[in-house]
């Protein structure tokens, strides 16, 4: 289970550097526009998947800042989000590749932000989770991008599987 979740971490961040980069194309008016994508813009949709994973990774591990709303901007700047992006890709990588094969059925407690309730869950079905709450919304900043005239982006799990990084894992 260890090495599925693990797999999941590196393509994680090779998905995000690929949104990254073809959001770094946009103009500023661009990457603020509303698209009519739940988080509006890019610049909301990039930001709502930081906020989410510092709120994920400080319920798994009780560490690390997590804003109080899902919809916060913690960066208008795409530099500066993007560095923000990079380091949390990094702390979730290191923080699955040290976990123990035992963890991942073992259970964790946390409040949900949207209504204040106590969750009680098993940590490999709240992992399936996060990583597929990224895809999901990373799917809507490949639609936004699409909305703006942009080319499309190859972000399907395959492709990573079929780089030279991903390749350990296929």
């Amino acid at each position: 289970m260890k090495q599925h979740f693990t797999m999941f971490a590196a393509y994680n961040s090779w998905a995000n550097q690929r949104v990254y980069d073809a959001a770094a194309a946009l103009s500023a008016e661009e990457f603020r526009r509303d698209t009519g994508a739940f988080f509006k813009s890019m610049m909301g949709t990039l930001n709502h998947l930081v906020a989410a994973d510092r709120i994920w990774m400080k319920r798994f591990t009780g560490e690390g800042d997590a804003p109080t709303a899902l919809d916060a901007i913690l960066h208008e700047d795409l530099a500066k989000l993007r560095a923000v992006r990079e380091a949390e890709d990094r702390r979730i990588a290191k923080w699955i590749g040290g976990l123990g094969e035992k963890a991942f059925s073992g259970r964790f407690t946390y409040m949900t932000v949207t209504d204040m309730r106590t969750v009680s869950q098993r940590l490999a079905p709240a992992l399936d989770h996060f990583f597929n709450h990224q895809t999901h919304h990373r799917g809507q900043a490949h639609m936004i991008l699409t909305a703006l005239g942009k080319p499309s982006l190859q972000l399907d799990l395959i492709y990573f599987q079929r780089t030279e990084e991903g390749r350990a894992y296929a």
